[in-house]
């Protein structure tokens, strides 16, 4: 299994990035790439070439699911899971999400002291 290093994380507000950003680094020990629109990671993505894609749905003006879909468009998606992080986990949505391509979801709030743990897990089932 390839080891998962670089994950590419996409929010639009300061404190939640900062959070997560300090969890995935300091308890998982990540090399992450902030971006704080769906603009940004769209811009971002190839350069940095992240393992994963941590991706916040609700956003202004791209919104996490148009965000997905053009990556997707784009191909900077092959062999890269996608984990939507959100509020909204009501079955319906999680089906809709997996139809599209999304590999899971970490609901909101997350515990910055098991996310990147989590995350792993995912990484682990994604790659079996």
């Amino acid at each position: 299994m390839p080891e998962l290093n670089r994950i590419l994380y996409v929010e639009d507000d300061d404190d939640i990035r900062q959070v997560a950003q300090l969890a995935l680094e300091e308890v998982g020990g990540y090399e992450v790439s902030l971006c704080e629109s769906g603009q940004q990671a769209l811009d971002t993505v190839n350069a940095f070439a992240p393992d994963l894609i941590l991706l916040d749905v609700m956003m202004p003006d791209m919104d996490g699911i148009e965000t997905f879909q053009t990556l997707r468009e784009r191909g900077a998606l092959e062999n890269v899971p996608v984990i939507l992080m959100t509020a909204k986990v009501h079955p319906e949505e999680m089906a809709r999400y997996r139809e599209m391509g999304v590999f899971d979801v970490i609901p909101k709030p997350f515990d910055p002291m098991t996310v990147s743990e989590d995350i792993a897990r995912i990484w682990e089932r994604f790659h079996d």
